[in-house]
């Protein structure tokens, strides 16, 4: 780990001119054995490591440039708290790592969450607060851009950045604390949905009592709105909450979020990774994993079964569902016995597939068509289902039949599968002409979109982009507006339309 010596930071600050150039702003140490601090920050004008190290070296042009950067200032005003606090050493992201080298930046994004995690401090700048004392309420005016919140609790990183050190401090643009992590658990509960008890103690992540531990789809949640610059940071920056490991390959896309899910898999048996939300991105996606953080929406009430409990609430479930299964005893207990709890919780990453045991119901109709049960139960304590179709050898993801075309199935069996984890890239854009000639007959114009511009009389979807896209009509005379609202569901284009007179 390279940290900052904050002493020779500062020294060669106040009088850069004639410090020696050779002079050493920063050594190799071992995270385990040295008290440091850590920034975490939302990045903007920033200073790389070669900058840092040469800042002396420079002529006297540039090195004013890069002094009067924010993130120069930043790395300034770190080390002023951190010699104020009494740490002698300070780790910063922008700084600290060498990425003209891919190896250093994997291992330094492998080792990241331990490196918060053992920090003693962490200083947590919001550039965009300005006020003395931390937002405690959602201000949509002022952070339109980020649900409401400071810009910080939207980035990816910064979710890491966050739940790993035991201590941290917030402050404002100008420096000024404004907050102790330990003592807003309540307040960053209600922003980020992150349980206060977790905030308190992140080993709660590695317990090995399942009950204390959120399950995949719940840790998944808390990363639904979060934002990177590089799509494959949406899977990266979520290593260390699930301490797993695996090389970066910056440019594989989407597929970095699936070898995520793999890696997960292969040290986990958490079945509620399957149980990701099938509204959020409804279409044709044949893999049981989801394509990114966005299909978690909604899954932070999802709890896990206890296998001793499963065979119970699939019981339950049957009688009490509308499956048009009727209760039959004999085939119920036939069923129990058929139940293996370790192969249950045995999974295995093959070239067919994830292979795995589930309880599945088959539909009496079409013999293709089943409906696999997970160990797993949403917020009203019901069992979760994943609908799935035979397509030899795999099993693939699919979406339920429409309302009011329900199928009937047989009796569940406990049976063997290979579920289809292949990563689709379905760049397909679907368009949307608009038709609005008749609402200027009528002295209305479109006054505005969101959150897409459109550009003429087209709306354009991607299968993997927004679903929703909302164009407001106005007429000043009338002093009246209605807005539609155009997306995709099912594969069918929809609209819904809303005045207000």
């Amino acid at each position: 780990m390279r940290l900052l010596d904050v002493g020779a930071v500062l020294d060669r600050e106040k009088d850069i001119r004639t410090v020696d150039p050779e002079t050493e702003v920063m050594r190799e140490l071992d995270d385990n054995g040295i008290r440091y601090a850590i920034l975490s920050h939302r990045w903007g004008n920033e200073v790389t490591y070669e900058q840092m190290i040469g800042l002396t070296a420079m002529n006297p042009r540039k090195r004013d440039d890069v002094r009067q950067r924010n993130g120069y200032q930043k790395i300034i005003k770190s080390c002023e708290q951190a010699k104020k606090d009494g740490y002698g050493w300070l780790w910063v992201d922008t700084c600290c790592i060498d990425k003209r080298s891919s190896s250093e930046l994997s291992e330094a994004i492998n080792s990241m969450y331990r490196w918060y995690r053992n920090s003693k401090m962490c200083y947590v700048y919001l550039h965009d607060v300005e006020e003395r004392e931390f937002p405690a309420e959602q201000n949509f005016s002022k952070f339109s851009s980020s649900n409401g919140w400071p810009e910080w609790f939207s980035r990816g990183w910064t979710l890491q950045e966050l739940i790993a050190p035991k201590r941290a401090t917030f402050f404002n643009k100008d420096w000024v604390s404004i907050g102790a992590k330990q003592d807003m658990t309540y307040t960053l509960e209600n922003i980020t949905r992150i349980p206060e008890e977790v905030l308190v103690d992140e080993t709660i992540l590695r317990s090995t009592e399942s009950r204390e531990r959120p399950c995949i789809a719940h840790i998944m949640s808390w990363a639904v709105d979060r934002k990177t610059t590089r799509v494959e940071d949406r899977a990266y920056s979520l290593l260390g909450l699930f301490d797993v490991n695996m090389p970066l390959l910056y440019g594989e896309g989407l597929k970095a979020f699936q070898r995520l899910q793999l890696e997960i898999i292969r040290v986990s048996s958490d079945h509620s990774i399957f149980a990701w939300n099938r509204k959020v991105r409804p279409g044709r996606h044949r893999s049981v994993l989801a394509n990114d953080p966005s299909y978690f929406r909604g899954c932070h009430d999802i709890a896990n079964v206890a296998p001793s409990r499963f065979v119970e609430e699939i019981e339950k479930y049957i009688c009490e569902s509308e499956l048009a299964v009727a209760t039959d005893q004999g085939k119920l207990s036939s069923f129990r016995r058929s139940v293996d709890s370790t192969q249950l919780l045995r999974w295995d990453v093959t070239n067919l597939g994830i292979h795995t045991s589930l309880p599945v119901l088959s539909n009496r109709d079409d013999h293709s068509l089943y409906k696999a049960i997970l160990p797993c139960s949403d917020r009203y304590g019901n069992l979760i289902t994943v609908d799935l179709e035979f397509d030899r050898p795999r099993f693939r993801h699919t979406y339920p039949a429409p309302v009011g075309d329900l199928p009937v199935y047989t009796y569940p069996e406990f049976r063997s599968l290979y579920l289809d984890c292949s990563q689709q890239t379905d760049e397909r854009n679907y368009r949307v002409r608009l038709q609005d000639g008749d609402a200027s007959s009528y002295g209305f114009t479109r006054c505005g979109t969101f959150p897409l511009e459109v550009a003429g009389n087209t709306v354009t979807f991607s299968c993997t982009g927004d679903t929703l896209v909302v164009l407001v009509y106005a007429n000043d005379d009338a002093r009246c507006r209605f807005a539609v609202g155009l997306g995709r569901y099912l594969g069918l284009e929809w609209g819904l339309c809303q005045a207000n007179i």
